[in-house]
């Protein structure tokens, strides 16, 4: 019984100066934290790239030379809706437009 009483006047009693009385609000500060971690490390760089890799897709025109996702690397022949049409070497390549992986524009003056 002097237990109880112990415990009922302990867990009544003001804490002392600076500290919470809810422990749980420490704990929703610590998930608070850990979430900016996650977000400023995973996903804000990889929103970053995707818009990066749209914008790329939107720029690309005849005659810019492409490399895939693949590893095939040629040149722009005809870009349509979704699809781009590429020359690497002798052959005619349809491809998706996502499959881009990076793309080089067509140089000003011609080569020699």
């Amino acid at each position: 019984m002097n237990l109880n009483l112990l415990t009922v006047i302990l867990g009544d009693a003001a804490p002392p100066a600076g500290q919470s009385n809810s422990p749980g609000l420490l704990m929703i500060g610590y998930v608070v934290i850990l979430i900016a971690m996650f977000y400023f490390a995973a996903i804000r760089p990889q929103s970053k790239r995707a818009k990066e890799q749209a914008a790329m897709l939107k720029m690309i025109k005849q005659n810019d030379r492409v490399t895939t996702t693949a590893g095939i690397v040629g040149i722009v022949v005809t870009v349509r809706e979704d699809t781009l049409v590429i020359r690497s070497e002798d052959t005619k390549l349809e491809i998706l437009k996502s499959a881009v992986a990076g793309v080089v524009p067509a140089k000003a003056s011609s080569e020699s």
